[in-house]
């Protein structure tokens, strides 16, 4: 397998750790293990007692029913646990695409979703949304791609980086287009939760659609990136089984204690997501007062879902070296739009505890930037 070097991470590993501030973080602020255990009586002596054996290679019982509620028309059995969502994305592309087959990836995007499948042997197109158009859904582009030999969609809403939503009617002409034509729809669904109108929220893919995968994790809207569990949920089983054959030649199985912590989480989803969802909104306002006052240098079409937005940037800046120069001399870790394929934007992670703060550095340092 050759996939091409991983630019949004490596930018990561490089300035994560060794900076004072996130502001580019797709994850919302976390919780310790103990206010999570707080949530349910008996929680505590439970995680104390587990044995740490392996759990069952399809996820516990108990959190795929965790994971099973959060949908319409998905019974337990229905449910794949992986160990992340990346997982998720690399064990659909490889065991349902290979050579000869046609992907179409909606971009820009988290780069795996393209990668990866291009990594499996089959030939990608982006479904391609641009600032220009304030980062509208067109679906006679997307159906100007559908070819013969296209397999499988994905999509992903609410939208990293963008932070758009895909509308309704739109929604549900992606999902009439694909079963038109019987293609699996790979539905990433990691924001689902973290819509900043919560009447907007769209269905998951796998209820309104039977040869739809719909990928979820406990990362983001939940706020518990450390625990790497997310699950994959269809009424496909055709499309599982081989999913979980390959999931035997990479991770086996989850981490038992982060398969209870990740159940107990599911089942207090509306406590854990209505304290991100203000979060968000919080740090929106500030976001929108900083755009606001700084208009000569940044712009953005405002994020209306999850916890990204995508700014962009004035021309006169050279927007890989500016992020660079913040995370060394202002310990502001800001991501380059570049790793996205949108080279004069930033992406913005709205999820943050000391979102204020960060900008207030950043707002203290953009007089000094480079050209």
């Amino acid at each position: 397998m050759r996939i091409r070097p991983f630019g949004l991470e490596r930018f990561f590993a490089r300035w994560e750790f060794s900076t004072d501030f996130s502001l580019s973080s797709s994850d919302c602020e976390t919780l310790s293990v103990a206010r999570l255990l707080a949530l349910e009586p008996g929680a505590q002596e439970r995680l104390l007692e587990l044995q740490l054996g392996y759990p069952p290679v399809e996820g516990s019982a108990e959190l795929r029913s965790a994971a099973a509620t959060s949908y319409e028309r998905v019974e337990d059995d229905d449910v794949l646990v992986v160990a992340a969502a990346e997982e998720g994305i690399f064990l659909a592309y490889h065991a349902l695409l290979g050579p000869g087959d046609h992907a179409i990836v909606e971009t820009p995007c988290y780069a795996s979703a393209v990668e990866v499948a291009r990594s499996a042997g089959a030939d990608v197109s982006c479904w391609q949304r641009r600032d220009a158009d304030a980062w509208g859904y067109d679906l006679e582009r997307l159906a100007g791609l559908l070819r013969p030999d296209t397999k499988l969609l994905y999509v992903n809403t609410p939208h990293n980086p963008t932070g758009s939503q895909m509308p309704r009617e739109t929604f549900d002409g992606v999902m009439e287009l694909a079963a038109e034509r019987s293609l699996i729809v790979l539905s990433d669904e990691v924001y689902a939760g973290l819509e900043h109108d919560p009447e907007r929220r769209l269905p998951a893919a796998c209820d309104r659609y039977e040869n739809a995968i719909s990928l979820n994790a406990v990362s983001k809207a939940y706020g518990l990136p450390g625990l790497r569990v997310a699950w994959m949920a269809s009424r496909n089983h055709a499309l599982l089984e081989p999913i979980a054959d390959l999931k035997l030649y990479t991770t086996i199985c989850s981490s038992a204690p982060g398969e209870l912590l990740a159940a107990i989480a599911l089942r207090h989803r509306e406590t854990l997501t209505r304290r991100t969802r203000k979060l968000v909104a919080d740090n929106l306002a500030v976001a929108d007062d900083l755009v606001e006052r700084r208009d000569e240098l940044i712009s953005w079409v405002r994020p209306v879902a999850g916890s990204t937005g995508l700014v962009r940037v004035a021309d006169e800046i050279d927007v890989d070296s500016w992020c660079g120069h913040l995370a060394e001399h202002a310990r502001v870790l800001l991501l380059p739009g570049s790793v996205f394929d949108e080279p004069r934007h930033v992406r913005l992670g709205l999820g943050r505890r000391n979102f204020g703060a960060a900008i207030a550095r950043l707002d203290d340092h953009l007089d000094g930037r480079p050209r």
